[in-house]
């Protein structure tokens, strides 16, 4: 892995039948990929079987030693070595799906003192209700969120053979990864200069 490169985890939020995530996921990391700052990694959570059920200890005050099951050791492994994510989601009844907020509830200290940026499709207002739900769970979780982030409005019709048909889209996608990576590599230099007090 070139060091000098941001680690990103693009996390697919969605595992309905029939899901428009994995597009978005795709879109979304090419565009990663050729902004050339990153090495991207696609987080499918699809690909994990997330249970609801819970342990009574909080991943907070367990760390390392939460005691998660043995099939989501990839996705920790994921979370654990990012400097960066973007989180694709739809917007279900005016916010994010459960698997999304099953993978984030099993994990904490993998978001903490990361930026966090997101891509979000629906109806009429394009996921936007979902990432304003999450963006209040990941400030909980001491993750920095990213103000520009990309929706899709009423994606079934505005997009063509794994894209989006709007010609701005790439230009959207190019600020919120610019942001992204001046966030990655702040956070990571004062990670990596004194732990973080939270």
């Amino acid at each position: 892995m070139d060091n000098t490169k941001h680690r990103l985890v693009v996390v697919v939020g969605s595992v309905r039948e029939g899901r428009f995530g994995p597009v978005a996921g795709s879109w979304v990391a090419e565009q990663a990929r050729q902004h050339g700052g990153f090495d991207v990694e696609v987080v499918d959570l699809a690909d994990f079987d997330i249970p609801t059920e819970l342990p009574a200890v909080s991943p907070k005050a367990a760390g390392h030693d939460y005691p998660r099951p043995e099939r989501l050791a990839p996705l920790t492994a994921a979370l654990d070595g990012a400097d960066a994510f973007i989180l694709v989601t739809p917007e279900y009844n005016h916010s994010y799906p459960a698997s999304l907020k099953a993978a984030i509830d099993w994990h904490y200290t993998q978001w903490t003192a990361k930026p966090v940026a997101f891509v979000s499709y629906g109806g009429a207002a394009g996921g936007r209700h979902a990432v304003l739900h999450l963006e209040n769970v990941l400030t909980e979780l001491h993750a920095v969120t990213i103000r520009d982030g990309l929706a899709f409005p009423l994606y079934y019709a505005n997009w063509k053979d794994g894209r989006p048909l709007d010609p701005e889209a790439p230009g959207y996608a190019k600020t919120l990864l610019e942001q992204l990576s001046w966030w990655a590599g702040a956070l990571r230099s004062a990670r990596e200069t004194a732990p973080y007090p939270g």
